[in-house]
């Protein structure tokens, strides 16, 4: 189960690493219109940074104390998350008009409006199954 949470983890890094580049490329805070704050992007990328390094010592050495130290960095990596997804979806929501406001010229967009939603769907979708997982290899629920 531990190999099966370090893979799940690595997925969802990979999504996040994709987002933060878009974001990041798109303009990110400096555009100064993002919906999303820098300390809660950066505070979710580095907590979740440190927690995988944790999880992977975990893997490495089975020391009980990592998997719930990894398991206590998830808890606010997910509360971040779940904050920027409730600040991306108005602006997702909110793409048809968007559009018509660049056409006439007015604000721009913020770069998160270039998030695939696949992309965001996937990444929270595999935070779950990583936290879910995560939690029973440090309960030892079906062994590591």
């Amino acid at each position: 189960m531990d190999i099966a949470a370090l893979i799940a983890w690595v997925i969802t890094a990979l999504g996040g690493f994709y987002m933060l580049g878009t974001w990041l490329s798109r303009g990110g805070a400096k555009a100064g219109h993002s919906r999303l704050p820098v300390p809660v992007l950066f505070g979710h990328f580095a907590l979740a940074a440190v927690g995988l390094v944790v999880w992977i010592g975990y893997v490495i050495t089975e020391k009980a104390a990592l998997a719930w130290t990894a398991f206590g960095l998830l808890v606010p990596v997910a509360l971040l998350g779940f904050t920027m997804l409730a600040r991306w979806l108005p602006v997702h929501r909110a793409r048809t008009a968007a559009a018509t406001a660049d056409a006439a010229g007015q604000q721009p967009e913020p770069a998160e409006r270039y998030f695939p939603v696949p992309v965001v769907a996937g990444h929270g979708l595999f935070a779950v199954v990583t936290v879910v997982l995560v939690l029973l290899t440090a309960l030892k629920t079906g062994g590591s």
